[in-house]
């Protein structure tokens, strides 16, 4: 269930971003006022085209990171983790000496 919900998530995201790309083409091209209608698809096309390729590449960088740090935030949660079980069971068998140690007195006396 949560892996559609990442895949409908990153479709409604890239929607979004080839939404903007189209936007921002439009609004690149507005500038221009002496292209023509063909010269103005063709830049807004390629434009688009450019933005998507770009967002694409940035988006793969992006996962990668991702990934990476994901991976190492596991090693130090694992080792972290480790450490704590450590000091419990070091602080548990300090206990237990100390009780023979005080149960070994008291048998003396």
């Amino acid at each position: 269930m949560d892996e559609a919900i990442n895949e409908i998530e990153g479709y409604l995201l890239w929607e979004a971003e080839k939404d903007r790309a189209r936007t921002r083409a439009e609004s690149f091209c507005a500038g221009m006022p002496w292209l023509t209608d063909t010269q103005r698809e063709e830049v807004e096309r390629r434009y688009c085209q450019d933005q998507r390729e770009t967002s694409r590449a940035y988006l793969e960088r992006i996962a990668v990171r991702s990934s990476a740090l994901r991976a190492e935030y596991e090693e130090v949660y694992r080792d972290l983790r480790r450490r704590l079980l450590t000091a419990w069971v070091s602080g548990m068998v300090a206990v237990a000496v100390l009780v023979a140690l005080a149960a070994a007195g008291l048998a003396a006396r």
